[in-house]
């Protein structure tokens, strides 16, 4: 248990760091660094990881339910939209409020999907009700991010920064519910990984493989169109690009390395995983994302009121956090 503890710790961490290599690269436009990271974490991390524990995988396909391998596809290639927005809102609005709005929104989402699969949004109980309390928290916490951020793009009348981030982060955490509403349906495929012989975590991998593959596609698309209008393809083999190239494979490691370590991770906590496992995950992401915002001194001349609003933003969504944990925790 303590090495799936271990495992979450470091999926969260791996999550909140991800993006901040995008600050850092300075010779490459925007297109350049996302289209390197989609294809490292949406392409090469997973193929190579099924490719490895899965050598059959074709026909794991061919047995798993024709239905659930489309959901895959399907939601996989509908999430690749919500993976642009989300690309564009770090751009626009700093590591630090476009990670804290996305996992407020995507948590708050993330938790009525399951609801909504079942047919059980409608009943209300003990567990329900604390559930639904920590959405509203989320969203109220999620506001409280927004406005902060807004204070200080008014204060530092930011030119990098505007409605259209914000806009961008929202669309980001609704489709990250897409994607969780299409890895539930996807499930039956772990199912048939594990009547062929494999674990959990090996099947579930092929349902990743699927769904990032897919989601890759319109991100690979709108790169390419962004190159050609910016003519900033050349930039890939122009300037001395390693560092760019290094920092930018980085970043899809990270974000593709804390999907595999929490998948990793879920078996070996055992009943505790729904209730502690994600919700810590959230948590350590979100200090590491603020943390990284600090450091690459995204509030830096921002002002005492927007710094404050945004520590009680980050504080309301712990406590949402936490309450949905304690529902998770209720219902077992």
């Amino acid at each position: 248990m303590l090495t799936g503890i271990g495992y979450v710790l470091l999926s969260g961490i791996c999550n909140g760091l991800f993006t901040a290599p995008m600050k850092i690269i300075r010779r490459w436009k925007w297109e350049n660094i996302w289209l390197v990271f989609v294809l490292t974490s949406c392409l090469v991390m997973p193929f190579t990881a099924v490719t490895l524990t899965v050598p059959n995988y074709a026909v794991l396909f061919h047995r798993a339910p024709s239905a659930a391998v489309r959901f895959a596809m399907i939601f996989g290639f509908a999430w690749g939209f919500g993976a642009i927005l989300f690309g564009r809102a770090v751009d626009r609005l700093g590591v630090s409020v476009a990670n804290t709005l996305v996992i407020g929104l995507s948590s708050a989402l993330g938790s009525l999907v399951p609801l909504f699969l079942n047919g059980k949004i409608m009943q209300f109980d003990r567990q329900r009700g604390l559930l639904y309390l920590g959405v509203l928290v989320f969203i109220a916490g999620v506001w409280i991010c927004g406005s902060a951020g807004r204070k200080r793009d008014a204060v530092r009348a930011s030119s990098q920064s505007s409605a259209a981030g914000y806009v961008f982060a929202i669309g980001a955490g609704v489709m990250s519910a897409v994607f969780n509403i299409g890895y539930a349906l996807a499930l039956p495929i772990a199912a048939a990984g594990e009547q062929m012989g494999y674990s959990r975590f090996v099947g579930t991998n092929c349902i990743w493989l699927l769904m990032l593959a897919c989601g890759a596609v319109p991100n690979i698309i709108y790169c390419a169109a962004l190159a050609g209008r910016h003519h900033s393809g050349i930039l890939f083999v122009s300037h001395a690009p390693a560092r760019a190239w290094l920092l930018s494979i980085l970043m899809g490691i990270l974000w593709g390395g804390s999907i595999f370590l929490y998948g990793a991770a879920t078996p070996l906590l055992g009943d505790i995983g729904p209730s502690i496992g994600w919700p810590l995950s959230l948590a350590v992401a979100l200090v590491t994302a603020n943390l990284m915002g600090v450091w690459l001194r995204e509030w830096r001349g921002a002002g005492r009121d927007g710094v404050r609003l945004m520590r009680i933003g980050i504080g309301t969504l712990f406590a949402a956090i936490v309450l949905c944990a304690v529902s998770a925790k209720a219902g077992s």
